[in-house]
């Protein structure tokens, strides 16, 4: 079974950076592609960034583009996304997943293709 855990959110305040950790459990993390995805209750969540399988590869929402940074080391089964000038609206449960679609090693903003999530860390950024 694959366990995600996100780790390092919290509280801060506008411009300010945080780093949040994605740990993954299970064997070949380093096939699969993975990503980021954020959710404000009441609202549908939403594609933030996605990383191939070895890292050469990522794709960013426009939101968040030249502001948060996904990379990952393989050798310690984890996944993390750098966010720098943060702003308000950045305010979210911010949750980590598995790529599982057909072209899984890749970076996808498609959120059905992913098939194993974690249970979220949340991030508030205060004005």
């Amino acid at each position: 079974q694959v366990q995600l855990v996100e780790s390092g959110g919290g509280l801060v305040q506008a411009g300010d950076s945080l780093r949040l950790s994605c740990a993954v459990s299970g064997r070949i993390f380093s096939s699969y592609g993975m990503g980021w995805f954020r959710q404000v209750p009441g609202q549908e969540r939403e594609f933030v960034a996605a990383i191939n399988w070895n890292g050469g590869s990522a794709y960013y929402a426009d939101s968040v583009k030249s502001r948060f940074t996904i990379s990952r080391d393989n050798a310690k089964n984890t996944v993390y996304l750098q966010m720098n000038s943060l702003k308000p609206e950045d305010t979210a449960v911010y949750y980590c997943a598995r790529n599982g679609g057909t072209n899984y090693s890749g970076a996808s903003s498609v959120q059905y293709e992913y098939d194993f999530w974690g249970q979220g860390t949340r991030v508030t950024v205060s004005s």
